[in-house]
């Protein structure tokens, strides 16, 4: 099956499929790989991959663009509300962060024959009267929202449209791979759209195989460094951000031409401070039938920590090394000045 971007998907086959089908319990109807480059996607994503490689993004956009569990979610809130509410006082607030800035891609898992959030799709709903969700909830979600839209994607710039940078602004962040494989393992076991079922050893060989979804990670940091010197690419690093959140966000006011004050930058450090979203996060991630509760009581619910170097209380020196080696052969020739205390 070949698709627009020039990249061909294989169903992943044999023993395989046999490894993955024990330890990914959300991922039912299969997974395909996607090359060149390799990357591992739900295999509902071949329904939608020439959808999003020919999104019709605007100049007015921005895009916020990460690998997985990279900050992804914060930026996203940080990105909209300085655009958006940096008074606080825009009703949009209100919704949830993925209505007001949509995950491009999430409807890759919204199937295998669960039950759509209903959340997900009141929103759907409210911004895409008359519209068919069996068409894309999120996709459908982007298209239709009025500018300036802020959207999301964990999707390699090699399968986004390749007008992107030159037409939209791109906000990348980058986090320790340790942070990362730390942080993707909690959410991939909450969400029972993953139902990682596995233990954090094999967790972390799947990472440095490059065989969890999303991979390659090392790939997708290439991309988006080999596009640094572009204008229309701002790349902030997740360790920096947790340093001085404060410095960052008049970089990144800088960077989308927001032109806020002080006052009004004070207001989204706190709005967008972990302890402020993860309250408000709280009560739905508390009723929400998409997560595991057994996960979300013992370990925590989306918003878990939100630290630098936890990785340290997490990883053993097996896996530390395991992942020492891979950071070695396949990341540190990119260049990434990465702090990997």
């Amino acid at each position: 099956m070949k698709f627009q971007s020039g990249h061909q998907a294989t169903a992943l086959e044999g023993e395989e499929w046999e490894r993955q089908k024990t330890h990914w319990l959300g991922y039912t109807e299969g997974l395909v790989r996607f090359s060149p480059g390799g990357w591992v996607f739900p295999t509902t994503f071949t329904k939608f991959a020439d959808k999003y490689y020919n999104f019709e993004f605007r100049p007015t956009d921005v895009l916020v663009h990460t690998w997985a569990k990279s900050g992804t979610t914060w930026t996203q809130e940080i990105v909209w509300t300085m655009r958006n509410n940096p008074d606080l006082n825009n009703p949009m607030a209100d919704m949830n962060v993925n209505a007001r800035a949509p995950f491009l891609e999430f409807d890759m898992f919204q199937v295998h024959g669960k039950k759509t959030n209903d959340n997900f799709l009141e929103n759907f709903h409210r911004l895409c009267p008359g519209k068919d969700p069996a068409n894309g909830i999120f996709l459908q979600m982007a298209e239709g929202l009025r500018d300036p839209r802020t959207i999301k994607s964990h999707l390699p710039l090699s399968l986004l449209p390749p007008s992107l940078l030159d037409t939209s602004k791109v906000v990348a962040v980058l986090r320790n791979p340790k942070d990362v494989i730390v942080s993707y393992h909690h959410h991939c076991r909450l969400l029972n759209t993953h139902g990682y079922v596995g233990s954090l050893d094999e967790f972390v060989q799947y990472f440095v195989d490059d065989d969890l979804v999303y991979s390659p990670y090392w790939l997708h940091v290439k991309e988006v460094w080999g596009k640094r010197e572009h204008p229309n690419l701002h790349i902030m690093f997740f360790e920096d951000m947790k340093a001085d959140i404060m410095k960052e966000l008049r970089r990144l006011d800088g960077f989308l031409g927001t032109g806020l004050s002080d006052e009004q930058l004070g207001n989204v450090a706190r709005h967008t401070g972990f302890s402020a979203m993860k309250t408000r996060a709280g009560a739905g991630d508390r009723a929400a039938d998409h997560v595991n509760a057994e996960v979300m009581t013992k370990d925590g619910g989306f918003f878990r920590k939100g630290q630098s170097g936890d990785w340290k209380n997490k990883l053993s020196s097996e896996m530390e090394e395991k992942v020492n080696k891979y950071i070695e052969e396949k990341i540190k020739n990119i260049g990434v000045p990465f702090k990997f205390g």
